[in-house]
């Protein structure tokens, strides 16, 4: 196997520097980092503090390194508006820079209440496309810049895989300009998928602001569509959406290219970690084997 010679400017962000870098913040911050669990390590790092309701996240990548401006603002967009959306924690400057990695610090929402479903997720995205435009200046969708950062810096990405994403990269781009939208384009959340809506003591809230941008409707409804066709979830909250929302994506002529393209980001979102996290690497591997042959009824889970 040849290894791709780009490579993650940024490695070496293990779990051993992550607790590290996570007792920098506070120190800073003058919070407790003691027995802080990391609850996720993908395309970010997530601890949720033991001690105080607090959550740090690591941008884990240049994508969400660059965006991390645009995070915070539209998450103060949304507080300035009511909307049910995790709150940044007040009184620090945000995002935070330190030692190269640039890091943003949320208030804990108690998950007290029921799981969401597709239905919670139908209403919280008929109310984020009906606020009025934002006064900040949000980026355009263009979904293929965030997977080709992903791919000028993967960790130990095999030369041909590295080759084929990236003509992935250029039929995908070339099929979305060609599609004609129904739904009015507007503000999207960009990665609306049941993984990102938490169980809030006084309802669901939205979380995971990093592909908020000006953009097709249609791209907020394919995640759960493509979550029910490909991964091993227990309950079909993809039916609940396309009710509650009024609109089934999958019926929609283009659905085919939307699922191809959240697939590609399914398989490249963990590309700058993959030696850093070992523990993604197999189910990694069963993606990328089974999205280059093409093969739609394989099933994946959720990284670990």
């Amino acid at each position: 196997m040849t290894i791709s010679a780009v490579q993650n400017p940024y490695g070496g962000l293990t779990r051993d520097t992550l607790h590290s870098l996570l007792a920098a913040v506070c120190a800073r911050t003058g919070l407790d980092p003691d027995h802080a669990e990391l609850i996720k390590f993908t395309n970010n790092a997530v601890f949720r503090l033991r001690t105080e309701p607090v959550v740090v996240r690591i941008a884990g990548s240049t994508a969400a390194r660059d965006r991390a401006v645009t995070v915070v603002r539209v998450a103060r967009w949304l507080e300035s508006h009511g909307f049910p959306a995790v709150r940044l924690l007040p009184g620090i400057e945000q995002p935070m820079r330190l030692d190269g990695q640039v890091i943003t610090l949320w208030q804990r929402v108690p998950e007290t209440g029921p799981r969401p479903d597709g239905a919670d997720l139908a209403g919280l995205l008929r109310r984020l496309h009906r606020l009025p435009a934002p006064p900040l200046a949000l980026p355009d969708w263009h979904p293929m810049d965030e997977v080709r950062q992903r791919l000028a810096e993967p960790e130990e990405l095999d030369t041909d895989d590295h080759e084929f994403l990236l003509e992935e990269c250029d039929e995908i781009e070339d099929q979305l300009a060609m599609l004609r939208f129904d739904l009015p384009p507007g503000v999207i959340h960009g990665d609306a998928f049941m993984g990102n809506v938490i169980a809030g003591p006084r309802g669901p809230v939205l979380c995971d602001f990093d592909g908020t941008s000006i953009g097709p409707r249609e791209w907020d409804l394919a995640p759960v569509a493509v979550g029910r066709l490909r991964l091993d979830y227990p309950t079909d909250d993809h039916a609940l959406l396309a009710k509650g929302y009024g609109f089934d994506v999958t019926g929609w002529p283009g659905f085919p290219v939307l699922r191809r393209l959240r697939e590609l980001k399914l398989v490249t979102s963990v590309l700058p970690i993959l030696r850093s996290n070992p523990g993604i690497r197999e189910q990694w591997e069963h993606r990328m084997r089974t999205y280059r042959a093409r093969d739609l009824s394989a099933r994946w889970q959720p990284y670990r």
